[in-house]
């Protein structure tokens, strides 16, 4: 079975669990939770998993790890049958890729950065050689990422166009990091993004996240 290393409440982790109950496959999971606030991602242990020290990760039954959000959520999309995440047609791919890796860069790296940098973060043993003023130049470029995406959304039904995709999935578990632990809230006149995350997070695959 796939073994998945998971931090529940973080966006990365979250986006690959939001992609698996998507496939429906989670009774095919071993499933392991990693304490990044004890540090567990930096041990000797982990590290042979994963030089990066970074989660999520799986592993595969032959042993091979990956890491890296978007890698691993291209296998599940790829390995398991249902709902296409990471598009069906050359097109589809392209605009699904563009859109995905703009809510990385807008959303949740932005607000990653202002949350290890401008906050206490995971606490001063995890939290080395912060940087409020980047921190805070990140804050600004995660509320005008949720602008664009509002006017993104006044245009179509979802990030990548007319279909649910694994660009919805980086923006919604973004936007519910940034509500949760920076306490950065959605700007209330950014009505089509507001209107759009209630309606993913109806999905039942976005309902299991802990906050």
């Amino acid at each position: 079975m796939l073994t998945f290393y998971d931090s529940k409440g973080l966006p990365n982790p979250d986006r690959v669990r939001i992609a698996l109950e998507e496939k429906r496959v989670m009774d095919q999971v071993i499933v392991k939770q990693v304490d990044l606030w004890k540090g567990e991602h930096r041990t000797e242990a982990f590290k042979a998993l994963n030089p990066s020290v970074t989660i999520p990760l799986i592993v595969l039954d032959d042993g091979t790890a990956i890491s890296e959000t978007t890698a691993i959520t291209e296998y599940i999309d790829h390995t398991y049958p249902g709902i296409s995440l990471t598009g069906r047609t050359p097109k589809e791919r392209a605009v699904i890729h563009m859109m995905q890796r703009r809510g990385e860069q807008q959303i949740v790296d932005a607000i990653g950065a202002y949350f290890h940098h401008a906050t206490p973060g995971f606490g001063p043993e995890i939290e080395l050689n912060q940087n409020k003023a980047w921190g805070e130049a990140h804050l600004a470029k995660t509320l005008e990422g949720m602008r664009y995406f509002n006017d993104v959304l006044e245009q179509q039904p979802f990030i990548a166009g007319d279909g649910f995709s694994m660009a919805d999935i980086t923006v919604f578990t973004g936007l519910e990091f940034s509500e949760t632990y920076p306490k950065v809230m959605v700007p209330v006149e950014c009505t089509a993004l507001l209107a759009w995350r209630a309606r993913i997070g109806a999905r039942q695959s976005c309902q299991g996240l802990t906050r």
